[in-house]
């Protein structure tokens, strides 16, 4: 059977180093998507946009996120893989990312990880992630499970409602000096620290997702204050990620989120989706995830952000009506 395919490997994608060569490989997959992902390619004819006449990614139209929870987002006749599909609460229709290539999904978030946070086998790695675990399709779980894999420390792994056992785990490690991430989604974070407390400053607090109905939202300035006191650190880390995309920026702090250098953040005029911001303004999150090589990368987001000078971005919350899940937003 022939299989429709971009003419980009994925070495090409993830070996982007420069502007230059970003343009071209985002400009070669958007012709291909353009084309064959249908949905997508629909949707830019109801504009009346002239595919041949885009020459720079900033000219590409970015598909409306919600068109994963109606239409499956594909640009290859390949077969499927995996599904990962969004959370969402009980007769809520959420989005599904069906997913060709999982080698390209490993390649990009653990290429980015290592980027950020070095090499996973040097690393334990704990995991309080009880929504995610209790339910299937979750991207986040599918790249916890490898990084808790490649991890070589005997005290990797997860922790679902078992606060004691975790409190245990960081006092070991604590007193070992191990180099230590604990990704948890929000609600079980803010659990932990309200049965318990532990200072161990050298601590890398990663959380994720939001309050996934459990909680009621808060503002990150008291969250991460929250967590600074439970967990004893400077910083608290976040990962912005999502069902739709292959890709994950990480904030080091602040809630000031970096990409790997397959991945951008642009800014659509509230009022005029279909026009860029090129200022500091505040506007809706347009993400290019060069990894989605195989469904969509131009993903016009329900999240509101800002950009900084240096390329760095700040999610500012949601648009009204969006329904809240994931993606580590917090109202702000």
């Amino acid at each position: 059977m022939y299989f429709c395919t971009v003419n980009i490997t994925p070495e090409q994608i993830f070996s982007i180093d420069n502007e230059a060569i970003f343009n071209q490989v985002a400009l070669t997959i958007f012709q291909h998507q353009a084309k064959n992902c249908l949905v997508y390619r629909d949707y830019i004819r109801n504009l009346k946009i002239d595919v041949d006449a885009i020459k720079h990614y900033e000219q590409i139209p970015f598909l409306p996120i919600s068109f994963f929870k109606s239409h499956d987002v594909l640009s290859t006749n390949a077969p499927v893989e995996i599904v990962f599909s969004s959370s969402g609460t009980t007769g809520q229709v959420t989005s599904k990312h069906f997913v060709s290539e999982l080698s390209i999904y490993k390649q990009s978030f653990n290429k980015a990880f290592e980027q950020f946070y070095g090499d996973p086998a040097e690393l334990c790695m704990l995991a309080l992630l009880p929504s995610y675990l209790e339910r299937d399709g979750s991207s986040l779980i599918y790249m916890v499970d490898d990084l808790l894999k490649q991890s070589k420390h005997p005290l990797s792994g997860y922790f679902l409602h078992n606060h004691d056992q975790l409190l245990a785990t960081l006092k070991n490690l604590k007193n070992a000096k191990q180099a230590t991430i604990l990704i948890g989604v929000t609600y079980a974070l803010l659990d932990f620290v309200e049965q318990f407390q532990i200072n161990f400053p050298e601590l890398i607090v990663m959380e994720t997702g939001g309050m996934k109905g459990k909680r009621k939202e808060m503002v990150r300035e008291e969250l991460h204050d929250t967590l600074y006191k439970g967990f004893g650190v400077q910083q608290i880390h976040s990962e912005y990620g999502m069902t739709e995309l292959l890709s994950q920026g990480y904030s080091y702090g602040q809630g000031i989120f970096n990409c790997p250098p397959w991945m951008k953040i642009l800014l659509r005029d509230t009022s005029d989706p279909l026009s860029l911001l090129q200022n500091k303004q505040s506007g809706g999150i347009n993400v290019i995830d060069l990894a989605n090589v195989n469904s969509c990368s131009f993903i016009a987001t329900q999240d509101l952000g800002k950009i900084y000078v240096d390329g760095s971005f700040e999610v500012l919350g949601r648009f009204d009506n969006a329904d809240i899940r994931g993606c580590n937003l917090l109202v702000q």
